[in-house]
């Protein structure tokens, strides 16, 4: 019986020998040790690389969308400071003995620079009510403000202050209060003004809480002395005190002044690639982040892909070996040895030839199509690239420069101004009574005549000239090399009041508009980019003042005045 056993083995042990020992078997396990081993490796190593660089390129752009935000609020907030700092310093104090008369000052301070739209407010030295306020609001004047810490720091402070962000005592909204203490002649403070903002006013952070990153990403606004969210793409955030210590690691540190990128769980338990920059007048810090999922997702979905062709392609190789490797095996060695070589990258990723038609050709085939695909993503990839390249210095809806650009073209223009004294002009425009469109028509018709806007404004334009949109119907011109600079600008702006005027035809509705013009001439001189994107404020908001379509040009000397 075991004798019999035994010959049994030997007798399988001999018929399989030969199976072993076949240059088929052998290159079909060599085949499918090379493709495994590949796999392996590319894993282990390529994915992880992959996955770093797109890591690293999506935390630049993060930071630069995060940087840009940044620096948007700080001018918002260094804009409201001078403006408070200006009209503490301009209050004539005998106006706080007349109620009356303060509040028609304040009412006209308003109107020309409505920086702060929850109003202007004039406190009792002693903080026990208003000496006079505008617009007036309910409640406010009968509040005591003895005890409010913005209030008690304006007393002492020079400069302006900026208090905690709050709800409204009086209204309930998020607000943020800014305030200067107004001396007399003998540098004593007979009254504190302040000013209130609405933290989701239009140009401060209203863009911060509406933008999101991807799909379910979004930015944060932080203030770490107040342990507290200033603003967040998700309203319910907004003023929610920050997580405890321990919580969020990456969030712990960027309280304690780190600022960068860097990847963390949250406190929902949701991984996140965060990018964090300082606003600096503040001491703020801005938060861009998306998930990793969504971060990683173009990665996993290739390398899905990847592995469902190598085994199609494993697949191929084996039908092949076996029932065609006689006739087959030139070929076939030739294609393995050609994408061996490209895998080492001793030769170009590039189609094979395809030269005949069987499981060789489909095999190669196959490889073609990976090359092609892999190609195909490259390509999204880099023109994915462009387009966020894009989106950071343009306009999403009219494709024209956004502020961010106009900034880096203004400090380019007064560069160049100053170093060769060349003469350039700031043409401010606002469309007058746009916002009723959109609230009648919608805004898909208040787009559609925004970007018809945009087309007529760049009609004509050199291309030295810049035209960009700060948000909303606000538009500005940069005319740079001019000879007769205040000519050129009226002429300009006379071009543009009849371009804007000519009807609009929407959908088959006729829409009539007009718009108001600002006009800052730079000539030489020391004045900044912010300071001329003022005075070109200034005198559209004179151009609205004077009865709409209407252009000002704007004289530091005087008021603006019209040519």
């Amino acid at each position: 019986m075991a004798l019999g056993m035994l010959q049994s083995g030997r007798l399988l042990y001999d018929s399989l020998m030969p199976i072993f020992q076949s240059i088929k078997f052998r290159l079909i396990g060599l085949g499918i040790l090379i493709i495994v081993a590949g796999i392996g490796l590319r894993l282990f190593f390529a994915l992880p690389f992959a996955q770093g660089l797109l890591r690293d390129e999506v935390a630049a752009q993060q930071l630069s969308i995060a940087s840009y935000i940044a620096r948007d609020i700080d001018h918002s907030v260094q804009a409201r400071q001078a403006l408070i700092a200006e009209l503490s310093s301009a209050l004539p104090p005998a106006l706080l003995q007349q109620p009356e008369k303060l509040a028609i000052w304040l009412e006209e301070r308003q109107r020309v620079n409505p920086l702060f739209n929850s109003g202007l407010l004039v406190v009792r030295p002693d903080g026990d009510g208003l000496l006079a306020e505008y617009p007036t609001v309910a409640g406010r004047s009968e509040l005591v403000f003895s005890e409010v810490g913005w209030f008690q720091s304006a007393l002492q402070a020079d400069t302006p202050v900026m208090g905690r962000p709050q709800r409204g005592r009086a209204s309930g909204e998020p607000i943020l209060i800014m305030a200067a203490p107004v001396r007399n002649a003998a540098r004593q403070v007979v009254a504190v003004l302040a000013g209130v903002v609405a933290l989701n006013t239009p140009g401060f952070l209203d863009r911060l809480q509406e933008t999101q990153l991807g799909v379910s990403g979004g930015f944060l606004l932080v203030s770490p002395a107040d342990k507290l969210f200033v603003g967040a793409s998700d309203p319910a955030m907004v003023l929610k005190p920050t997580p405890p210590v321990g919580v969020n690691l990456l969030h712990d540190r960027a309280m304690a002044g780190y600022r960068g990128t860097g990847i963390t769980i949250n406190a929902k338990g949701i991984e996140e690639l965060s990018a964090m920059v300082t606003v600096p007048s503040t001491g703020w810090f801005v938060v861009a982040r998306m998930p990793t999922a969504e971060v990683f997702h173009p990665i996993n979905a290739m390398l899905g892909f990847y592995l469902k062709n190598t085994l199609l392609i494993v697949a191929g190789m084996i039908a092949i070996m076996l029932l065609l490797l006689p006739r087959t095996l030139r070929p076939l060695t030739d294609a393995a040895h050609a994408m061996r070589e490209m895998a080492d990258g001793k030769r170009q990723l590039a189609p094979l030839p395809i030269r005949r038609q069987d499981e060789v050709g489909s095999l190669v085939l196959g490889f073609n199509y990976l090359v092609e695909r892999l190609r195909d993503k490259e390509m999204a990839l880099k023109e994915s690239e462009a387009r966020m390249a894009f989106m950071a210095h343009h306009d999403a809806l009219t494709g024209l420069c956004n502020r961010a650009m106009l900034e880096d073209r203004l400090q380019q223009a007064m560069a160049r101004a100053q170093r060769d004294g060349g003469h350039f002009a700031l043409l401010f425009c606002d469309l007058d009574d746009f916002k009723p469109i959109n609230d009648e028509y919608g805004h898909e018709a208040g787009d559609a005549i925004l970007r018809q806007v945009a087309a007529r404004l760049q009609d004509g334009r050199r291309s030295t000239d810049t035209v960009a949109r700060l948000g909303g119907d606000e538009f500005v011109i940069l005319l740079t090399d001019l000879n007769d600079t205040r000519n050129a600008a009226v002429g300009v702006a006379q071009q543009l009041l009849a371009a804007i005027g000519i009807p609009f035809n929407i959908a088959g509705t006729i829409f009539e508009l007009s718009a108001s013009i600002g006009i800052a001439l730079y000539c030489g001189g020391g004045i900044s980019t912010s300071q001329l994107m003022s005075q070109a404020d200034i005198a559209m908001y004179q151009a609205k003042r004077a009865g709409k379509n209407e252009f000002f040009v704007f004289d530091e000397t005087l008021e603006p005045f019209r040519i």
